[in-house]
């Protein structure tokens, strides 16, 4: 029986890629084709499968389209006939000038079955984000969504403006930039106040949101002067007085901050999370690709014999994960490991250890290998037999100082380090183009594995292209790493942790050393 294909309409969201409804994430999850436009976020598509097919026809104001509609809409009838599940990504609501309504009506005309998932649209997204409520009951009960795409002095004007002027409290419109001047002139032309308060926010609950307020009488010279661009979203009436009260997005300690996060990719996660929460940009460029080791010949003898050991020492959060990995492999679990005491090098390591059933006998007070050391030596490590199961290239200060103790110290690599091939010329733009407020340094490779990928001549221009650049790095053997290449560490949090570091990161930025 021959696969039969469907189109799910989704509404993205204005931006920020937590704003996508649970059912649209679960559709991009299983997702063989997705079709996205321009105002839908990139970062929605690390939901979508591997194998899936991405086809970009994003509509840009004054630039050609990559795609006329009438090719979208077949591109989406064809991938549907095709047997397969096809996604279209729309930016905010698709239903909310968003033109879902004529793509549906060609998949009806032409059999193909679809489903609509709505979005936050971008109107109220705007208003949200700038601290601007578009219904209040002490200003108003009512509210009108607008394009200001259209030409208001054109004689077929589908905007009655006399009518809405002052017919609805609040005038939300979109894609009005470019006729602002048209806008303002006919709303005061019917009615409107020219000292009615007005916002404009260009792109709405991204971390490149930039609000400003004027009235009617003031807000095309407020918005010429600092030069905002489409797309953008003009919010009219009473309400958006209260943004001086409530604006609560622009206001967040990182926010504007634009920070290079160049942790792998599979660990990057926490911090961006952390970072954003705050309000940072992140701008993803892992130094690091995470692989098992070439051969699992020597681990795997040391798991056939795990009840000889005295203590197992886990320095990473891989060194866990690849452990396990292993350990599974070959027909083991935690069982396996009732008879040797285990230690972890910090907290985050501890925890990642209780995932896999398994609580930590020891956690040391600074976590370094050095802070380890002195702790297992502290317990007395004489004639003790101790397993170490980590990178294939990493710090011999933690085995050499047990085996100074007198213990018998067996390393093992269970996964190794590679370099990361990365878009060398977009990492260096970042920085060419004073883009870029801070660097996160998470381990000495990623600092390595940097500045192999920014690729300097020499000293004097890895300086110029870092000037102003801050520099935070977890701990002292990261930030020995950085000051051991000329550069300076501005950041460094007490304790080694992610979270931890988010936290001095905000501290810096909220004090006096960042100004």
């Amino acid at each position: 029986m021959k696969k039969t294909g469907k189109v799910y309409l989704v509404g993205a969201g204005p931006g920020d890629p937590g704003l996508i409804t649970v059912r649209g994430k679960s559709l991009l999850e299983r997702a063989e084709v997705v079709v996205y436009d321009y105002l839908a976020s990139k970062k929605l598509l690390k939901h979508v499968p591997e194998e899936a097919e991405l086809i970009y026809v994003g509509k840009k104001g004054g630039v050609k389209h990559t795609h006329s509609q009438e090719e979208i809409n077949q591109m989406l009838v064809d991938h549907a006939l095709a047997g397969k599940m096809v996604v279209r990504l729309k930016g905010g609501d698709p239903f909310i000038f968003g033109r879902g309504g004529e793509e549906l009506e060609e998949l009806h005309a032409a059999g193909v079955a679809f489903e609509v998932v709505p979005g936050v649209t971008s109107a109220t997204a705007a208003a949200t984000y700038a601290g601007i409520p578009i219904t209040h009951r002490d200003y108003t009960a009512s509210v009108a969504f607008l394009t200001g795409h259209e030409d208001p002095t054109k004689e077929n004007s589908n905007i009655d403006w006399a009518k809405l002027s002052t017919g609805a409290g609040t005038l939300v419109i979109y894609m009005g930039i470019k006729n602002l001047p048209i806008i303002v002139e006919n709303l005061i032309r019917y009615g409107r106040a020219p000292e009615t308060p007005v916002a404009v926010v260009r792109w709405a609950s991204t971390p490149e949101q930039r609000s400003v307020v004027g009235t009617l009488e003031t807000i095309t010279d407020v918005v010429k002067g600092a030069g905002i661009t489409p797309p953008s979203l003009i919010i009219v009436g009473e309400v958006v007085k209260l943004r001086e009260t409530i604006d609560w997005y622009e206001k967040r300690p990182l926010f504007g901050k634009r920070i290079v996060v160049t942790r792998t990719r599979e660990q990057a996660s926490d911090l961006v999370q952390g970072l954003e929460e705050y309000g940072a940009n992140c701008l993803e460029y892992s130094t690091i690709n995470i692989e098992p080791v070439d051969s699992y010949e020597a681990f795997d003898e040391e798991l056939e014999r795990l009840k000889e050991y005295h203590w197992i020492l886990f320095t990473s959060l891989n060194a866990v994960r690849f452990f396990f990995k292993r350990l599974y492999e070959k027909g083991m679990d935690a069982r396996d490991l009732k008879g040797p005491d285990i230690a972890v090098v910090g907290k985050a390591t501890a925890d990642l250890l209780l995932q896999y059933g398994l609580n930590a006998d020891l956690i040391p007070a600074t976590f370094t290998g050095e802070g380890l050391a002195e702790s297992l030596l502290d317990q007395g490590v004489e004639g003790r037999n101790i397993l170490i199961p980590r990178a294939a290239q990493a710090r011999e200060i933690l085995p050499e100082t047990l085996r100074g103790a007198g213990a018998q110290v067996t390393v093992t690599p269970i996964y190794q380090n590679r370099p990361v091939q990365c878009d060398q010329e977009s990492l260096r733009a970042e920085f060419t183009d004073n883009k870029v407020d801070m660097i996160t340094f998470t381990s000495s490779s990623t600092v390595t594995n940097f500045l192999q990928m920014i690729n300097a001549k020499n000293q004097e221009e890895l300086k110029q292209l870092l000037a102003g650049v801050k520099i935070a790095a977890i701990g002292p053997i990261t930030a020995k790493s950085v000051t051991d290449n000329d550069l300076e560490v501005h950041v460094q949090p007490e304790q080694f942790t992610i979270s931890d570091m988010v936290e001095a990161i905000v501290d810096y930025y909220s004090g006096d050393a960042a100004k």
